[in-house]
């Protein structure tokens, strides 16, 4: 019976190479570094100077649940509506809304970071439309201004979970 050549070789088909192997566990690594990461992302806010220059805007259309506090950042946010009036009570400093008017709340500063290291310090301000009452829900027009250009998925960040917010 005549060998069969791909028994001849060292190795073979039955194993793989070192560097296959090695290559797999650099993605291997790569990827459970990465989600480590991600699960570590933090966002710290802090009270921060005025006149920081703000260039960077995004903007949501935004509806928060009528009484009930949500946090933006570290800012402490309850409305209660009554129509087209609603009365906002930011960090304990309470105003009447009508429709139309904006409520800019003093700017804050934010380091981010990942596996306990800094990636990002950004200066932000944030500026509430109010735009009436649908439902339960306050409705407003919120804008992000960033001292630095921030990838939207970190400014999220800043947004809670029982905040439903749609980028304009």
């Amino acid at each position: 019976m005549a060998n069969n050549p791909v028994d001849d070789e060292s190795g073979g088909l039955k194993g793989v190479s070192t560097g296959t192997k090695i290559l797999v566990g650099i993605i291997v690594a790569v990827v459970l570094v990465s989600l480590i990461a991600v699960f570590t992302l933090t966002i710290a806010v802090m009270e921060t100077e005025t006149g920081t220059n703000f260039p960077y805007v995004t903007s949501y259309k935004v509806t928060m649940p009528d009484g009930e506090p949500v946090t933006l950042g570290n800012t402490r946010i309850t409305v209660t509506t009554n129509g087209n009036d609603a009365v906002a009570d930011v960090n304990g400093i309470k105003a009447k809304l009508v429709a139309g008017q904006q409520w800019v709340i003093n700017p804050r500063s934010a380091r981010i970071a990942a596996l306990g290291f800094p990636l990002l310090d950004m200066d932000f301000q944030i500026t509430l439309t109010y735009r009436g009452q649908t439902g339960n829900n306050a409705n407003f027009d919120l804008t992000i201004k960033t001292s630095k250009q921030v990838p939207e998925i970190l400014l999220r960040g800043l947004i809670p979970a029982n905040v439903n917010a749609q980028p304009v």
